[in-house]
């Protein structure tokens, strides 16, 4: 068989776990139709937990229902863009939801953006209102984009203890370095509060007819890592469709309305937003909310709460595997505990498992992908894989700079073909046509990652494609060197760039944090040596920069765009 044809053969499918079909049916329901479907059935069953208050799917379905009919009411018609700027909350559900059922399309806006950011996405995505947490007010404000509706909310409209609960969690820290809006602000046209608007509309929103095939969603977007962020089109059958393929690929995990998750990761991040929020509520699950990732309060939840999956980042579980009070959960009760946004490191990988006796899954997903395109095989995960593609999925491997499928064991860009891929960027015809390629007749996206599939199907990655570095006619993948520093007893983080050089295309820099006791007694010669001793002489970083933090994206990324433009500055 060519390369093409073994792709397309899916190799990776005997390696399925029993009963796991290469092919489901994808359910023609939009989102709001999913979200009811689960009230009805779950009615009295907690939705939501958020710092000890509870919230049935019944009570739940009650305030989206007001909510989506406020929207209506306040001129919010179908295929209109509604911002979420909030904070993980339980109006962050309610609002999503509520803004679905009115035909809106949703645009989550990080909570860490600035007012410029802000104006960026409000303005290119045309969003007339915004929901927005008061204390991130001012920075609607400042963005200078007019809005018609600001909605604003406070977190203690949920907190039943809101004095003790400011006064021991990190919920304090938040409030005490923000800005709530003084009393006259709140009295500007076109202000509203959240709470009014739930006690004044009935639960009794418009009856809007949503196509799932054709109708947007979502337009999340993408971190901005290559100029401005865009959006991804998501429609009601993206979105709904990845439920449906990932919950087929662990159906022997998982049981609906049966399940307890920690919900930590930021809901305005795909990875929050659709793997956590979304598929848990249309599962029947449990979301337990917690505003910050306060590692004390992701632990005593889900001990408290018994919380039987767990999803984190890299960052979290590096913290984790070394934090003294790890050991108060019991890791082997839990049905999962996965890991995506980034690449876990194999250092990070052995030290949990060794401390927990416990592995992570990892998987794999964009925001292009309505978050998930690949996962590990529970009984069967592999070291240094991401794992195989989920049903209904078609990936394949070709030149980077090219479209010839690459031999497997190769690396080239992984691509990427099924009914979760969004249906292009908003606004954007020429990335779009860049990304969505066409194959046989099909549309598949070139995700911009390097990686390779082994013989058994297992994907494996290397490294994002605007972070292999040229030197001197040779490719060296950031990760790679990466991974050799990780291994460092003395290395806590590592971000490894290129930096333009015209001699020999780009010089290998190495950002290193030292762990604490080994500050001011490792040298940038030391590590140059050890690098010497485990990699090839051209991947060997040529500028060993030590510091006592690495900037950080908004899912606990080591952002090596922000290390690239501190490199070309200087």
């Amino acid at each position: 068989m060519t390369a093409k044809e073994i792709y397309l053969s899916k190799p990776w499918l005997k390696y399925y776990p029993e009963g796991v079909p290469p092919e489901i049916p994808i359910p023609e329901r939009s989102l709001p139709e999913l979200f009811d479907e689960a009230t009805e059935r779950y009615s009295s069953k907690e939705a939501v937990i958020f710092y000890g208050k509870k919230i049935t799917y019944r009570e739940l379905r009650n305030l989206v229902d007001r909510f989506a009919t406020a929207l209506a009411d306040l001129g919010v018609a179908k295929g209109d863009r509604v911002a979420l700027h909030l904070v993980n909350c339980p109006q962050y559900v309610i609002a999503y939801f509520g803004a679905l059922k009115a035909g809106a399309v949703v645009t989550p806006i990080s909570p860490v953006y600035t007012s410029q950011e802000v104006a960026h996405q409000l303005t290119d995505s045309g969003a007339q209102t915004v929901v927005c947490q008061d204390i991130l007010y001012d920075n609607v404000d400042k963005s200078g984009v007019s809005v018609k509706n600001v909605i604003l909310t406070g977190i203690s409209e949920y907190l039943p203890w809101l004095k003790k609960v400011l006064g021991k969690s990190a919920l304090g820290k938040v409030y005490r370095e923000m800005n709530v809006p003084v009393p006259k602000v709140l009295k500007r046209e076109g202000l509203y509060q959240f709470q009014d608007l739930l006690k004044k509309y009935p639960a009794q929103p418009l009856s809007i007819s949503i196509d799932p095939d054709n109708d947007i969603a979502a337009l999340p977007y993408t971190g901005g890592t290559t100029g401005l962020p865009k959006a991804a089109i998501l429609t009601h059958r993206n979105i709904a469709a990845c439920q449906a393929q990932a919950m087929a690929f662990w159906k022997d995990i998982f049981r609906p309305g049966n399940e307890v998750v920690i919900a930590f990761l930021p809901f305005f991040h795909i990875y929050g937003q659709v793997i956590i929020m979304l598929f848990s509520l249309v599962q029947g699950y449990t979301l337990v909310l917690l505003t910050t990732p306060d590692i004390d309060d992701i632990l005593d939840a889900t001990e408290r709460y018994r919380a039987s999956a767990f999803y984190g980042v890299p960052t979290l579980y590096e913290y984790l595997k070394d934090y003294e009070k790890t050991d108060r959960v019991n890791w082997k009760r839990f049905k999962m505990i996965a890991c995506g946004a980034d690449t876990l490191h194999e250092s990070t990988m052995k030290d949990w498992e060794r401390r927990t006796g416990c592995r992570i899954l990892e998987g794999y997903g964009m925001t292009e992908s309505s978050s998930l395109s690949h996962t590990s095989p529970l009984e069967r995960p592999k070291s240094g894989s991401f794992g195989v593609p989920i049903p209904n999925l078609k990936a394949g491997i070709i030149h980077h700079d090219g479209s010839d499928f690459v031999d497997v064991g190769e690396v080239g860009e992984l691509i990427l073909c099924g009914p979760n891929i969004m249906k292009g960027y908003w606004q954007r015809p020429e990335e779009t046509a860049s990304s969505l390629i066409d194959i046989d007749g099909e549309k598949w996206l070139r995700t911009g990652d390097l990686v390779r599939m082994d013989n058994e199907g297992y994907f494996h990655f290397f490294d994002r494609k605007r972070d292999l570095i040229k030197y001197k006619g040779y490719a060296v993948f950031a990760r790679h060197v990466e991974e050799v520093l990780y291994n460092h007893p003395q290395i806590k983080a590592a971000g490894v760039v290129g930096v333009p050089d015209p001699r020999v295309g780009a010089i290998i820099k190495a950002y290193v944090v030292l762990q604490p006791e080994a500050r001011g007694k490792v040298s940038e010669e030391e590590i140059v040596a050890y690098c010497h001793e485990r990699l090839a002489h051209y991947k060997v970083p040529k500028i060993v920069e030590f510091r006592g933090e690495l900037p950080k994206t908004d899912v606990g990324k080591v952002s090596r765009r922000e290390l690239r433009d501190e490199s070309e500055e200087s």
